[in-house]
């Protein structure tokens, strides 16, 4: 880092090394010849403080309850909205931070900045989810008007409190304009994969079916949102259907036990057939990807869901393996007919035909595969970054004194709100 060219701090409710839309945001702008420093859950076993790929990784003592209830959530943001208030702030003394960059969820994380902003800092929100919808499909039977009302106070709030909001596709960009936010305020950042990190060249190239078993492969979150169970069930009726196909399901990903999957492959008979393989680190995800036939895309589909776009589809596209996705509407509007196969929501019969669809057209599976490749390439990480780093650029305070910053703060707190 140059004298003239402050760092950054970055604040995500998330494990950093698990987190791969932080870590590439947090990468580039490493690369671009600013140190960032990040402050981020701590797990058992990690130090403090370390380095990871160039960025500095603060962990605080906080740690994630998974699938526990509300009041465990609720106490587990507060504490670590507390200690990163604390944290960035006695770091801002000395590291003299050009701009702070809050993850949600919790959007109200963001208030973790507010001393920094106070003094001319400026804040970027990153929205990753909507906060509303998330907790209406999490929390369903905790989810009234009056709830939803105040979650949508509260994301009117860190909205404003920000200079600026980054957002991860079109859906939810239009949902905050139609709330009100001003659409110059507002930034798409997609959450597609770095094609340096996601190459397949890197790795030994898979026939598809080379050993004669179709190995489908899975990798990311085995909680609710995500209907795995459909793709056990799908699993099931390829073997019924097709005794003579050998089909195995590759499962990449921590099973917090909100699904009991383990149990449902062993009422099917495919004990052998569906292997957990738990979670790997995000270095290790391509090479798992590239040793599979076609890669499962499974999402549960509700309000929430209809806004987002699972970044697995491009990861698959990117290591070249044909894609099985639940139809939904940011799917279907990101890649076109003839790219990846859609099928519909819960239905194990409809995954399964779109699969054996795939095995049986090699040429339709081939063209599949390439038209995915040219969606997935135009709009890879390497593309996003720069709409990114311009923003981050665009804010970012060097060299000014305290009291310049806090006026021009002030003047940009009145016009953003």
């Amino acid at each position: 880092m140059t004298a003239s060219r402050r760092p950054i701090a970055m604040v995500v409710h998330a494990y950093y090394e698990e987190d791969p839309r932080v870590r590439r945001e947090a990468e580039a702008v490493v690369a671009s010849g600013r140190d960032v420093d990040v402050f981020a859950l701590r797990r058992d076993g990690f130090e403090r403080e370390g380095m990871l790929d160039g960025v500095r990784v603060h962990r605080l003592g906080v740690q994630r309850h998974q699938g526990a209830g509300i009041g465990t959530y609720l106490l587990e943001y507060a504490e670590f909205a507390a200690r990163a208030l604390w944290a960035l702030t006695r770091a801002h003394r000395r590291r003299h931070y050009a701009l702070v960059q809050v993850a949600s969820i919790p959007d109200a994380l963001v208030f973790a900045a507010l001393p920094l902003r106070l003094v001319g800092v400026p804040v970027i929100l990153d929205l990753h989810e909507a906060m509303p919808e998330f907790f209406r499909m999490r929390f369903p039977r905790a989810s009234n008007r009056l709830v939803q009302a105040a979650l949508v106070a509260q994301e009117r709030l860190s909205i404003a409190m920000a200079n600026a909001v980054i957002t991860v596709n079109d859906a939810l960009g239009d949902r905050l304009v139609a709330m009100g936010v001003r659409k110059a305020k507002v930034t798409i950042v997609r959450n597609s994969p770095s094609l340096a990190r996601f190459n397949a060249a890197a790795h030994p190239v898979r026939p598809f079916m080379a050993d004669g078993t179709l190995r489908l492969v899975y990798a990311g979150g085995l909680s609710k949102i995500y209907e795995v169970e459909v793709a056990i069930a799908a699993l099931a009726l390829i073997k019924t259907r097709r005794p003579d196909l050998h089909a195995q399901l590759d499962l990449y990903g921590r099973d917090f036990g909100e699904v009991p999957l383990r149990e449902q492959a062993e009422a099917l008979g495919l004990a052998d057939r569906v292997v957990f393989h738990g979670r790997i680190p995000i270095d290790d995800v391509p090479g798992a990807v590239a040793a599979a036939d076609l890669g499962l895309a499974p999402t549960r589909r509700t309000d929430f869901t209809d806004l987002s776009l699972s970044t697995k589809l491009f990861e698959y596209g990117a290591m070249g393996k044909p894609v099985v996705a639940t139809r939904l509407p940011m799917v279907e509007a990101t890649f076109p007919a003839g790219t990846v196969v859609t099928y519909d929501a819960g239905s194990a019969e409809s995954m399964a035909d779109g699969i054996l669809a795939l095995v049986d057209h090699a040429a339709n599976r081939e063209a599949r595969v390439a038209a995915t490749d040219t969606v997935v390439r135009s709009l890879s990480w390497e593309r996003e970054s720069v709409r990114y780093l311009a923003l981050v650029e665009g804010l970012a305070r060097d060299g000014l004194s305290s009291a310049a910053a806090g006026r021009r703060g002030q003047s940009d707190t009145t016009e953003n709100a």
